[in-house]
């Protein structure tokens, strides 16, 4: 009985809460891909947002209304307005694309955030990652192929998603320097509902029937994985949980397939493993030089072509 009792160990655990957050990322997306059939994306986007926001409001409920205090109001506010356009592109393109296309393509966002934490935040980005950025591009290009029979400007809105969802990943890093991430999860989703119900406006119909169910579920498994993704960093390590995020490829591959006949082809597969590669790589780095400034020893500095 002891034994039956003893928590599982932390490394499992990060695990665990990493490949729940993937599956409910992945059923997000299927959600939306379904309320797309009826709604347009900017609707569904909208409630995803609203949905997600009654999610949420558990975390008002446990710390109470100082929770909204802050002093960095227009660095949410830009964070917001981007990243709602990032959502918006995210949505176009999980509607309009083979899903496990617009997820493949998703995947680039590390390698543009990569970019722009040496643009935006002055990190060193030594040849071994940016070698490792320049293959997971190579990736993006076999998934989208330009000036070939399988290209479409479809696939240019999902890259466009991927780099403002980079931009998006550097100013939460900026504010979570000082700012605890349940405030930063509730500011979010407080201003993503009027920011997302604008655009919504402008194409507005009411969801009838089950279409209910696939906008509310999309905000509750995207608001789930996104608590279940924080907890499982705040366990584990960047590059041991980063190829376990990778899982939502099939999960959406499958349901592609069974719902909506489309079959996964070898290009997005190849570009898929390739940005995957890449990404583990650059994640990989990062965990070691993070250590190495924990510690505080000689090696600290980052060796060359790192």
């Amino acid at each position: 009985m002891a034994e039956a009792r003893r928590p599982l160990p932390v490394p499992l655990r990060a695990a665990l809460l990493m490949l729940g957050s993937t599956a409910l990322f992945g059923m997000m997306v299927v959600a939306i891909r379904l309320a797309s059939a009826s709604l347009h994306t900017f609707e569904v986007a909208f409630f995803r947002n609203f949905f997600g926001l009654l999610a949420a409001t558990p975390l008002l409920l446990r710390h109470g209304p100082g929770l909204l205090r802050t002093a960095h109001f227009p660095r949410y506010l830009f964070r917001c307005l981007v990243g709602i356009c990032s959502m918006l592109a995210g949505f176009w393109a999980i509607g309009h694309l083979p899903l496990a296309q617009a997820i493949s393509l998703s995947y680039s966002t590390p390698l543009f955030a990569t970019i722009a934490a040496a643009a935006m935040l002055g990190e060193q980005v030594r040849a071994r990652r940016w070698a490792a950025v320049v293959l997971g591009f190579i990736g993006v290009l076999l998934i989208v192929r330009p000036g070939s029979t399988g290209f479409s400007t479809g696939t240019l809105v999902a890259v466009m998603a991927a780099l403002l969802s980079a931009i998006v990943a550097i100013q939460i890093k900026q504010l979570s320097a000082t700012e605890p991430a349940d405030r930063i999860v509730i500011w979010t989703t407080l201003l993503w509902v009027p920011m997302s119900l604008v655009p919504a406006l402008g194409v507005w119909t009411w969801p009838q029937g089950i279409t209910w169910v696939w906008v509310a579920a999309a905000g509750v498994f995207g608001t789930g994985g996104h608590m279940l993704w924080t907890r499982a960093l705040k366990l584990g390590e960047v590059s041991a949980l980063t190829p376990i995020g990778f899982m939502q490829l099939p999960i959406v591959a499958v349901f592609g397939w069974l719902l909506f006949d489309e079959v996964l082809d070898g290009w997005t597969l190849a570009g898929a493993l390739v940005i995957l590669a890449a990404n583990a790589y650059i994640a990989h780095r990062e965990a070691v030089l993070a250590r190495r400034a924990a510690t505080g020893s000689p090696s600290t500095a980052a060796k060359p072509g790192e």
